[in-house]
């Protein structure tokens, strides 16, 4: 018999010592989180492979290739969470597979999907779909992209077209990932591409990621009237690094308002708020989330600064905190996990269900991700005993995968991999977390040290 994580891993000094069972709601969602361009692989129709082409785009040189091999072996990988006992799995559709050119519509690739989905439901595993998840077709690239005021209406044909596809096999739908990182990356930091650093470019891409959101939303209801269907957003605490410090207090609200109140409040209300534009009211917009969909990774201090195109602040972290792989200074980096219940309890306003629809660290030794899975669950325990109605958790990911700009060096996976074979080998987390699962919940039972 393996040895099961002793309990002196789990809390660090100060946190939860767990006394008794932390068993979640009945019908709870375990699952894992990925993305079609970092999993398939050979993605070659959208901007991404584009950018990764030119030297110095990805760090130490990396490419996607053939990332997880997913297109072709994807239920390989199903079968996996089959063996650890998950029951949701939230993956994207690429729209460069789909509609590798305007309005033309590939029914080779929608079968493939349909086949992940078939494959999926057969495992017993419920299906969440993301329509856009940072990759953009060429040709809409080329077209000015986001940019341009007809990029809702192109992306509401393309998400009508495959929810209609694919609505037979799933209900449950996230018009886009993280748009304001998109936009952040993109349009602010040039980090992305389109490698931008322009404030006004980078607010009207937010205006239009708003409608094309609402239109999509309404786009998939008008062929599925009774799916349920968000947004995942990235949710990111900022503090003042000194409590007391007004300079330091609104360079923290600033990128909170920015980041998160404006597009919160856009699709509860309908009203696009300055700095994003004029004043506006869009009817599409108001009440278009069914759940509330959250990523959340840790949170940041803020020290104010004169820089406007920094938003008046410095992001930093504690000087005493424990690090995943990325460092001090990188947007996974810093373990708070009462953050997570912190921002259930704030989005609990909106009267909706919530599910966290990413969590998870970089950790290629697996010597932290243990106790930081577990303190998250546990934080999220908390929150769900505060009343808080979240309904399921899914780990940022089941396997290695390509990181965007930072390649392959940043790994997120429950089970390794090598991609340049393509061989897997299941981390200590992995277990940990079918062990989860199975139980709904985290046991004493789980955190004692039972020899061999």
């Amino acid at each position: 018999m393996t040895s099961k994580p002793h309990a002196q891993n789990f809390p660090r000094s100060g946190d939860l010592l767990l006394e008794q069972d932390l068993i979640f709601p009945p019908g709870f969602w375990w699952g894992t989180a990925s993305s079609a361009h970092q999993t398939e692989g050979d993605n070659t129709n959208n901007q991404w492979w584009q950018f990764e082409q030119q030297p110095g785009a990805v760090r130490q040189g990396d490419r996607s290739g053939l990332a997880c091999d997913g297109w072709r072996n994807a239920e390989q990988d199903f079968d996996r969470m089959a063996a650890l006992g998950l029951n949701a799995h939230r993956l994207s559709v690429e729209w460069s597979r789909i509609e590798p050119r305007p309005n033309e519509f590939d029914h080779t690739a929608i079968d493939r999907y349909r086949a992940m989905l078939d494959a999926l439901r057969t495992r017993g595993i419920r299906p969440m779909v993301c329509f856009h998840h940072f990759t953009d077709p060429l040709w809409f690239y080329k077209r000015g992209g986001w940019e341009q005021a007809e990029s809702p209406a192109r992306f509401q044909r393309f998400v009508s077209k495959t929810a209609a596809a694919l609505g037979d096999l799933c209900d449950w739908w996230l018009t886009m990932n993280e748009p304001l990182v998109n936009v952040a990356q993109g349009w602010f930091q040039g980090i992305w591409p389109p490698q931008s650093r322009n404030p006004v470019r980078a607010m009207r891409v937010y205006r239009h990621l708003l409608k094309a959101h609402g239109a999509a939303y309404h786009a998939i209801h008008a062929v599925q009237p009774d799916a349920e269907v968000s947004y995942a957003k990235a949710v990111r605490l900022f503090h003042g690094l000194r409590p007391n410090h007004p300079g330091d207090r609104y360079a923290a609200g600033l990128r909170r308002y920015l980041y998160e109140h404006v597009w919160f409040m856009a699709t509860v209300d309908g009203k696009i708020r300055p700095p994003v534009g004029a004043p506006d009211f869009d009817p599409l917009l108001a009440d278009s989330f069914d759940f509330t969909a959250i990523n959340y990774y840790t949170h940041y201090l803020v020290r104010c600064t004169p820089n406007p195109l920094a938003l008046f602040g410095k992001d930093l972290y504690s000087a005493d905190g424990e690090y995943s792989d990325y460092g001090r200074n990188g947007p996974y980096s810093e373990y708070y996990p009462q953050g997570l219940a912190q921002i259930c309890r704030e989005v609990s306003a909106f009267g909706k269900p919530i599910l966290i629809t990413e969590n998870g660290l970089p950790d290629r030794d697996d010597d932290l991700r243990p106790r930081w899975l577990l303190g998250h669950l546990a934080a999220l325990h908390r929150a769900i005993a505060d009343g808080c109605d979240v309904r399921g958790y899914f780990h940022w990911t089941l396997v290695d995968n390509f990181e965007w700009s930072e390649g392959w060096g940043l790994r997120f996976g429950l089970i390794e991999l090598d991609p340049e074979t393509q061989a897997r080998r299941l981390r200590p987390s992995a277990a940990l977390y079918g062990q989860i699962a199975r139980a709904n919940g985290i046991t004493v039972d789980l955190l004692t040290c039972d020899g061999a």
